[in-house]
């Protein structure tokens, strides 16, 4: 695997998985040039709205703020396509509890793009925003879905929301990661509201090959790889 610096604004970088190009993004997107897709992982859109439902009243502010960065991502890559890999909905009933101005955001931006949705233990029925609704898809050498797996051939996953937390000069950070190794490609959650998980923390034991996994942390204005020996757990 190679990583080159690539002409972009935040200034990322390109890295190869399975003989494809990739570029992430500092939203936490990863845009494929040659397949002219940008492929998300977990929006958890209307996560406040059920939060509110179940009388946990948070400013509603969160789909909207998802929305825009999504919009923002599409104006800068140019794509054409979009991939989101399950958890685009907080919920089944999510959709149903945007507000009407999120709604028809959201269906503005589905209809600009061919938009593929993969379902999501969050969100596994399809919706009447349009697109195509699946499990899983294979495209080119990668198979596409949302929980990733051990053993895996070639799978890009979301579902674990990934987070390093990287040591450097006495002082640690913990940052949103795009973490992969020579089989298994794990997103960053892209939704304003979502958490993270380290990615030394046993939910991902097994998942990786350490010898060959590779990090890309999201740092304020850009993405930078970051050494195996830079990683704690916290």
């Amino acid at each position: 695997m190679s990583a080159t610096t690539a002409p972009h604004p935040g200034h990322s970088l390109v890295f190869t998985f399975r003989g494809q190009s990739f570029l992430p993004l500092i939203s936490g997107a990863l845009y494929w040039p040659s397949r002219e897709t940008l492929i998300v992982a977990d929006l958890h859109l209307g996560k406040f709205a059920s939060f509110a439902r179940a009388g946990q009243l948070l400013p509603p502010y969160d789909t909207t703020t998802t929305l825009h960065a999504l919009e923002r991502d599409l104006e800068v890559t140019g794509a054409r396509a979009v991939l989101s890999l399950g958890d685009s909905f907080h919920r089944d009933e999510s959709l149903a509890m945007l507000t009407e101005r999120d709604v028809r955001h959201l269906e503005s931006l589905a209809r600009r793009v061919r938009w593929t949705w993969i379902a999501g233990n969050h969100d596994p029925k399809p919706h009447r925003l349009g697109g195509t609704c699946c499990a899983e898809i294979g495209i080119e050498t990668l198979s596409f879905r949302h929980e990733p797996r051990a053993g895996a051939d070639g799978h890009v996953a979301g579902h674990l929301h990934p987070a390093a937390r990287v040591a450097m000069n006495g002082k640690a950070t913990r940052r949103p990661c795009f973490v992969w190794d020579d089989n298994l490609m794990v997103l960053p959650a892209y939704g304003a509201s979502t958490g993270s998980l380290n990615i030394l923390s046993p939910a991902f034991a097994g998942l990786f090959d350490r010898a060959s996994r590779k990090v890309m942390v999201i740092g304020r204005d850009q993405v930078y790889p970051v050494g195996a020996n830079r990683l704690v757990n916290g």
